[in-house]
């Protein structure tokens, strides 16, 4: 491992301690003493540590001859090209890259999924295996594979082989995953069927859903057609609730100003306890909500199962996280964005409780309207 793995490594941990130490606000007074005495011990750490190694790597020159580039752009293209679906990921199964063959399996864009776990792509089950493996091999425990179902194509087992893979360059252990659709063992012919093959049957549960998507779209286009030109802000209030309580509990609404932003619609849990915290987000800054922002700015959605970072979309009056207040399961956040660049706004959707997970199909369908709303945010009266 190069000396810049090691200090991403110390980084990345660094910066997870201290979400959890700003997440420890909300603690009783009483309680904030050891939170304290951690936090000046941190501070210590990135002030005698961290910088100093950081100024050593900035100080390095830059490595690579034109050879080593053009062998790296080689080796783009043949990972690229390669008949076998493919996938890097690191040790929590976070797509870095995906090949080709690998969108055409996953019926995921390669674009849309990186930066989005490759364990969200399965059925529930078999998530947790995935990560626990992905996580085994990035610590050098050695290569292995196990048997996973896609959520496109439940009824057809997937063998996905792990094996680590440095990289020059990366901060992070890269896992390689190649995945081998129909290899996961003997199958016997099934009646009335080809000897070798499966006879898949339907998932009504998967058929459901997807009716529903489309259900959920077709409502959409319908009450952005009705909603005046001009006017964006009801255009959005329009696609809110569309979204409340059918997709998300939460339907969080934000626009871009010439200098500011402007939070346009909350809609929240219609129960009279949830009520304070609907007028505290509805009072919020955007511009201090960390995952509206970076939104914003990348101008890609993001789409996260019980959110690591408890600070991602801000802290009420109190100065606790609204996603612990609100008991946020998994959340979507996806930009609107204008034609030529930029972003008209950000909506952002949360689940709660103990209730179902946002998918990846799930976070399509918000991609795709949400350029819609964007669409619709952009007419002008004729």
């Amino acid at each position: 491992m190069t000396q810049t793995d090691e200090f991403g490594e110390d980084l990345a941990d660094f910066v997870r301690r201290v979400g959890e130490l700003r997440s420890a606000r909300a603690l009783p007074p009483g309680e904030q003493q050891g939170v304290l005495d951690a936090a000046l011990f941190e501070l210590q750490h990135a002030a005698e540590s961290l910088w100093p190694r950081y100024e050593r790597l900035a100080a390095r020159a830059p490595d690579g001859t034109p050879a080593d580039r053009q062998e790296r752009q080689l080796l783009k293209t043949l990972f690229q090209r390669l008949p076998l679906p493919v996938a890097l990921v690191d040790r929590d199964t976070v797509v870095r890259r995906m090949n080709v063959a690998a969108t055409g399996l996953t019926g995921v864009r390669a674009g849309y999924a990186t930066g989005r776990p490759l364990a969200g792509l399965l059925v529930s089950g078999d998530r947790g295996p995935l990560r626990t493996q992905a996580a085994a091999t990035a610590r050098g425990e050695g290569a292995r594979s196990l048997t996973v179902r896609l959520q496109q194509r439940p009824d057809e087992p997937v063998r996905a082989s792990l094996v680590a893979l440095p990289l020059p360059g990366e901060p992070q252990p890269t896992v390689l995953v190649v995945l081998q659709p129909g290899v996961s063992g003997p199958a016997a012919p099934a009646a009335g069927g080809v000897a070798g093959r499966r006879l898949v049957r339907p998932d009504l549960a998967e058929a459901t859903r997807r009716a529903g998507m489309l259900d959920l779209v077709d409502a959409m286009a319908c009450a952005l057609l009705a909603c005046p030109p001009g006017d964006a802000e009801a255009v959005l209030r329009a696609a809110s609730r569309v979204l409340h309580g059918r997709f998300a509990e939460w339907v969080v609404a934000d626009t871009a100003g010439a200098r500011s932003w402007h939070r346009a619609v909350v809609l929240g849990p219609p129960d009279a306890a949830r009520a304070p915290l609907v007028e505290e987000v509805a009072r919020q800054d955007p511009a201090g909500c960390p995952l509206v922002m970076e939104a914003a700015r990348g101008g890609s959605a993001s789409l996260q199962v019980r959110p690591e970072d408890v600070l991602a979309f801000g802290e009420d009056a109190s100065g606790a996280p609204v996603l612990v207040r609100a008991e946020v399961s998994s959340l979507l956040c996806v930009p609107l964005p204008l034609e030529g660049g930029g972003v008209a706004g950000v909506l952002t959707l949360l689940r709660t409780g103990a209730g179902r997970a946002f998918s990846m199909a799930e976070g399509q369908a918000a991609d795709v309207m949400s350029r819609h709303i964007a669409l619709a945010m952009r007419r002008r009266p004729a």
